[in-house]
């Protein structure tokens, strides 16, 4: 029996030589950092459309025929420059009627006057009744006023006349000729002549709704909307292309109410344009800036997206993880600006968190090159 009690004891030997325990692998080595609070500044961007300081129809204020074109389409024109013509031919005509009505009223004039101091003496000395004299002297004044009347016809004729050449009313440019030459034009046209645009500055258009509104009310100093317009910042325009204006805008004018319709306001700036640039009709982004105090900010490459909510990995007690729901309440360069869900001190896991379980245990590494907030420049 013996030896058969040495060779069992020899086989369990073996078999458990080979099968050894296995050990169990170490915690991940991940980096964390303290949740950080600071002023951080993020933007938001608003469709925006661009008009000129000043812009206007130019229109017949006669009928006729556009005899002459100065100007051509984009052009750059001063105030009081010709920039059309009307055939003057009528209206001269009308003039010089006027004006031979007018000589013809003063003449009657004459006449009248004449016949006033013929009949005086007579009166005077009874030799005709005194209704003649005052009939006479009725008649000059009715010859008093056909020479007022002809004096007004002969103006109206002439500013008519000076209708017939068009002129700039502002400085602009010339936008699109619909009208060329030889056309029939006149003042009940559907069609202006062209369209004139001042554009040395621009103003930009563009709305906020009512809760950006009230943040953006709240954020400047002031006790009314006009001390705080003062308190505001340059604002900057993105281009239809998504580049920067290089000049900057001031914002200067809110409207006085809500639309019903959209719910919205709206809001004006402001840009200098002295190279002409920007044209009225053109559009573009407004964007603002706004300055959040103490904000707490946490990179965005330390958060996970599950389920529209946001996470990041606390560490707590014994190095064990924890998967926190945060809410953005917006975004600076790579970061995001939480406003729950963490507090500043805060130990997260900066990388490697797609891999990581609640509860799970970790062995932090807290290098001095390693910070939970990527600073980028605003």
């Amino acid at each position: 029996m013996k030896p058969i009690l040495l060779l069992s004891v020899l086989f369990l030997m073996a078999c458990s030589s080979k099968n050894p325990q296995v050990a169990a692998p170490p915690p991940p080595a991940l980096p964390v950092a303290a949740v950080v609070s600071g002023t951080e500044t993020t933007f938001q961007e608003y469709p925006a459309s661009i008009e000129g300081t000043v812009n206007v129809e130019v229109r017949p204020q006669v009928s006729g025929t556009l005899d002459k074109v100065f100007v051509d389409e984009g052009a750059f024109v001063t105030a009081g420059q010709s920039i059309f013509k009307i055939n003057e031919l009528p209206f001269r005509a009308a003039l010089n009627n006027a004006l031979a009505a007018q000589h013809s009223a003063e003449a009657a004039v004459i006449n009248a006057q004449l016949e006033v101091e013929r009949l005086t003496p007579l009166v005077q000395n009874k030799v005709i009744s005194e209704f003649q004299l005052k009939s006479a002297k009725a008649t000059a004044l009715a010859a008093k006023a056909n020479v007022e009347q002809a004096k007004a016809n002969v103006s109206t004729a002439s500013i008519n006349l000076g209708y017939t050449l068009i002129k700039a009313p502002v400085s602009g440019y010339i936008g699109r000729l619909l009208k060329k030459r030889g056309s029939l034009v006149g003042p009940t046209d559907v069609e202006a002549l062209t369209q004139l645009s001042d554009v040395h500055d621009v103003h930009v258009y563009f709305s906020l709704g009512e809760k950006d509104f009230v943040n953006f009310k709240q954020q400047y100093p002031g006790q009314t909307l006009k001390d705080k317009l003062k308190q505001l910042p340059a604002v900057t325009l993105l281009l239809a292309d998504n580049t920067e204006y290089a000049k900057p805008g001031k914002i200067d004018v809110i409207d006085g109410q809500f639309d019903k319709n959209t719910g919205a306001i709206t809001v004006r700036a402001s840009f200098p344009n002295p190279e002409g640039l920007i044209r009225s009709g053109n559009t573009g982004k407004i964007r603002l800036s706004l300055q959040h105090n103490d904000a707490l900010v946490i990179p965005q490459s330390a958060t996970i997206d599950m389920q529209d909510k946001v996470f990041v990995f606390t560490v707590g007690d014994s190095s064990k993880v924890k998967k926190q729901a945060i809410t953005i309440v917006g975004k600076a360069g790579e970061n995001y600006l939480v406003k729950d869900g963490v507090k500043a001190g805060d130990q997260i896991v900066l990388s490697g968190i797609d891999k990581l379980q609640e509860g799970m245990v970790i062995q932090p590494q807290k290098a001095a090159d390693k910070v939970a907030v990527v600073r980028t420049k605003n």
